[in-house]
C-alpha cells in the first residue's frame, strides 16, 4: 500500500478524528476511520489500526471497543472535560460582565473544541450572550495577566483609573494621576475582577476594578505591604465589603424574622451565630463596611431585617430612609 502524503501524522489524525467524531452516542467502525483518514491524505489498513489503538491506549487514551449488533464500534471514552463540566464554564464565561461579546464567543468556540462536534452543538445553544450588560474594556484580559505577573515577581504596578461621565465617555480619576501600588491578591465579586492591592500613600488596602484600568505596567520597584497583608483573609473581606464599597469595618448588630436565617447565612456564611431573641425573631453580629450599598440591601430585605446597632449606622439607614421619602414623596 503506497504511503499517504500525511502519513507521519497518522496518529495525530487519528486522535484527531476520534475527538471530533465519537463521544458516548456515536462511534466509528474501521471502515468508516479507514476512509476519514483517507480524506486527510493518510492510508490506513485494519491491522495496522488494530496497533494504532494499541499505542494509543498506550499513552492514555481511552479507546473504547463496543459490539453493536453486527457491527463493531469504536469510540472515545473519557475526555479532559465532561460535557456537564463545559456547560458551566460556558454559563460562567457568558454571565461575567468583565469579559467583552466578542470575547465571549471567542472562548466559547474554544471550549466547544473539547468535546466531539454532536456535544459541541449543545454548548452553541447555550449562547445566549448578546443583549447583557458587557465590560468594553478589552484591554481586561491583558490587565489580569500582567497583575499575576506582578504578583509573580513582587513588583508594583502603575496605571491610569476612570470612571464614566454622563456622555458614556472614559475621565480618568485624580486628574489624570498615575496610581502606583502593590498588588496582592485578584478578587471576582459581583460579576466584575478585583484588585486588592497596598496604597503606600495611604498606608491602607484598597481594591480598584481591573476593568476599569488602563495604561497599566509593571514597575521595576518592589511591591510593599507585606506587613498589611500577613494576616489578611480574602474570604473575610469579601463578606464586609458590599458592591464593593470601601470605608470602615464596623461591628454591626441585625435583628431579623426567623424566614430570613438562610438570607443572611448565603451572605456571611455558616460561621457566624444567629442568637435567638423570640420564637419568631433572632440577632445577628456581622462584620461589614456599611457604605450605602449595604444599606441599600438591608432595605430589600424589607421588615424582616432592621438595623439595631451600632447607633452611627442605625442614624445613617434613618438618614437613608428620610432621604429617599424626601426624594419618592416630594410629588405626592
Amino acid at each position: 500500500m503506497a504511503k499517504g502524503e500525511n502519513q507521519k501524522l497518522k496518529m495525530l489524525y487519528l486522535l484527531r478524528l476520534f475527538e471530533q467524531y465519537t463521544d458516548d452516542d456515536h462511534a466509528l467502525t474501521l471502515q468508516q476511520i479507514i476512509e476519514k483518514l483517507e480524506a486527510c491524505g493518510v492510508n490506513a489498513d485494519r491491522k495496522t489500526l488494530y496497533l494504532d489503538f494499541a499505542e494509543l491506549e498506550r499513552f492514555g487514551i481511552d479507546i473504547i471497543k463496543e459490539k453493536r449488533g453486527r457491527s463493531t464500534l469504536y469510540y472515545l471514552g473519557s475526555r479532559r472535560f465532561e460535557l456537564a463540566e463545559l456547560k458551566m464554564l460556558v454559563d460562567s464565561v457568558q454571565a461575567a460582565k468583565f469579559i467583552t461579546d466578542a470575547k465571549s464567543k471567542s472562548l466559547i468556540k474554544k471550549l466547544e473544541n473539547l468535546v466531539s462536534k454532536y456535544e459541541a452543538s449543545q454548548l452553541q445553544r447555550q449562547v445566549v450572550i448578546s443583549g447583557r450588560v458587557k465590560t468594553v474594556n478589552k484591554m481586561v484580559y491583558n490587565n489580569v495577566d500582567t497583575i499575576y505577573s506582578a504578583i509573580g515577581c513582587g513588583r508594583q504596578i502603575t496605571f491610569h483609573y476612570f470612571q464614566w461621565n454622563v456622555q458614556g465617555k472614559q475621565v480618568l480619576r485624580h486628574n489624570g494621576a498615575l496610581y502606583r501600588i502593590s498588588p496582592w491578591c485578584l478578587m471576582w465579586d459581583d460579576e466584575y475582577y478585583y484588585l486588592i492591592a497596598y496604597d503606600a500613600a495611604s498606608d491602607q488596602i484598597k481594591h480598584y476594578r481591573v476593568d476599569k484600568m488602563k495604561d497599566l505596567a509593571v514597575s521595576d520597584e518592589k511591591r510593599l505591604g507585606q506587613k498589611a497583608f500577613q494576616n489578611f483573609d480574602m474570604a473575610a473581606y469579601s463578606k464586609t465589603v458590599f458592591g464593593m464599597y470601601g470605608g470602615t469595618e464596623t461591628c454591626v448588630t441585625l435583628e431579623c424574622t426567623n424566614d430570613k436565617a438562610g438570607v443572611i447565612i448565603d451572605r456571611f456564611g455558616t460561621d457566624i451565630t444567629l442568637y435567638p431573641s423570640d420564637k419568631n425573631h433572632f440577632t445577628v453580629h456581622v462584620r461589614v463596611i456599611p457604605s450605602g450599598q449595604f444599606l441599600g440591601w438591608i432595605m430589600s430585605l424589607g421588615e424582616g431585617v432592621k438595623i439595631t446597632g451600632p447607633e452611627p449606622v442605625v442614624r445613617s439607614m434613618q438618614e437613608e430612609v428620610k432621604r429617599m421619602a424626601e426624594v419618592y414623596l416630594r410629588s405626592i
